[in-house]
């Protein structure tokens, strides 16, 4: 089991140019996008959040429950759903405006245990900056490595809502030592500072950096690098690529038995490229149609 921790919320997609144009909603948020492309890429995946009961929040559980993940460690609220609203470039890549105020998702509590059979917690975006639910999900992140689960973080950084941003870079350095893998974009990495090198030395086995559409590189503790280039696909929009990256990488290494430090360094070379190539098709594919949709296992075939 793979259970994936943090927000479930509804993008508002614009369907044209203009700032009073039409918005679609699409069922969204970093860690809700990482759960479905899990399920959907046949990892047994649970969600771990809190989640209106609104009719967004109904939607959000049935997109679950249609990708086969357990929502069964789901709190509900009676508060609203967290709104993002979509900015798309002329590239295809994507920016937000959060409606964050008394939604329901900031106020997730730790549970008392992981479902069982847990072999991986992945965190990350929204969820680790909005309180209370931040302290609750960093405290999950922390007892779960306590307990030797392995864990994955994408930091995913929407810097419109970090109001202290040197105190979010603290923050983040702190995570280190209860990471064991860190995926992140170029443009997190440059906004955090350091190197994956440094992030290294502090904690995580493995660090993963995505280039866009050039490609992804993952650096290892061991001294290791190791580059793929990307998938040549006609980009609708951006929405969702990083999330999929993040749930191939964790399906390839479940599949494989490797959620654990030791198996990120021993993957070598070989191993590496044949994940990342998988993660860069994965990502591809949902760049090629509009909305977070990602793959299921029949279009990617074997990691």
């Amino acid at each position: 089991m793979i259970v994936v921790a943090g927000e479930a919320l509804i993008d508002l997609v614009p369907q044209g140019a203009g700032a009073l144009v039409g918005l679609q909603p699409a069922r969204g948020g970093g860690p809700y996008n990482t759960a479905v492309a899990l399920g959907r890429l046949g990892s047994p995946t649970a969600f771990c959040s809190r989640v209106s009961r609104d009719a967004f929040g109904e939607a959000l559980l049935d997109g679950l429950r249609a990708a086969g993940v357990d929502a069964t460690s789901v709190q509900r609220g009676t508060e609203p759903t967290t709104l993002a609203v979509a900015s798309i470039d002329m590239n295809g890549s994507a920016s937000y405006s959060f409606y964050v105020e008394g939604t329901a998702d900031r106020l997730f509590e730790a549970p008392d245990r992981l479902p069982a059979g847990t072999k991986a917690v992945s965190f990350g975006t929204c969820s680790l900056v909005l309180e209370p639910g931040a302290s609750a999900y960093e405290e999950l992140m922390r007892t779960a490595a306590a307990q030797g689960v392995f864990t994955a973080l994408d930091p995913n950084i929407r810097a419109g809502l970090i109001p202290d941003a040197d105190a979010y870079r603290a923050r983040f350095k702190s995570w280190l030592p209860s990471v064991s893998l860190l995926k992140l974009s170029e443009e997190d990495a440059e906004w955090l500072g350091g190197t994956p090198r440094e992030w290294l030395a502090s904690g995580p086995s493995a660090v993963v950096i995505t280039h866009g559409g050039d490609g992804l590189t993952a650096f290892t503790r061991d001294g290791a690098e190791h580059f793929v280039p990307g998938e040549r696909v006609d980009v609708v929009d951006t929405i969702g690529a990083g999330d999929t990256v993040n749930a191939a990488l964790l399906h390839g290494l479940s599949t494989w038995d490797a959620l654990s430090a030791e198996a990120l360094v021993g993957l070598g070379t070989d191993g590496w490229t044949r994940l990342l190539r998988f993660a860069a098709r994965a990502a591809a594919i949902t760049c090629s149609r509009a909305g977070a949709e990602p793959p299921y296992a029949t279009e990617l075939g074997d990691v």
